[in-house]
């Protein structure tokens, strides 16, 4: 086998590998993408993602006509001001 030959052989290979990767890489992404869609059951309501304050966590939310988190508990502070920023369109997102 040639050196010419090797290289090729080599080259392939490693095309072939990056292939795999990237579809593997592609596919974990669209199912990403899938379960943090799926991740909100507040029907037709527009959605989200916010970083909730009170519980400390990342999550998908509708917002509803008053541009309220669908989590939202009146008279808690940390709820008070994600909705101020939900309003104002100062949402933190991941």
């Amino acid at each position: 086998m040639t050196d010419s030959d090797k290289l090729t052989q080599f080259l392939r290979s490693q095309a072939k590998s990056a292939g795999r990767q990237y579809e593997e890489a592609r596919r974990a992404f669209l199912e990403a993408r899938e379960e943090t869609t799926a991740e909100t059951d507040d029907g037709d309501l527009p959605t989200a993602r916010i970083v909730c304050r009170r519980h400390a966590e990342q999550r998908v939310v509708g917002i509803d006509e008053q541009g309220r988190p669908s989590c939202f508990e009146a008279g808690h502070p940390d709820c008070e001001g994600c909705a101020e920023d939900v309003r104002a369109g100062r949402v933190e997102t991941w």
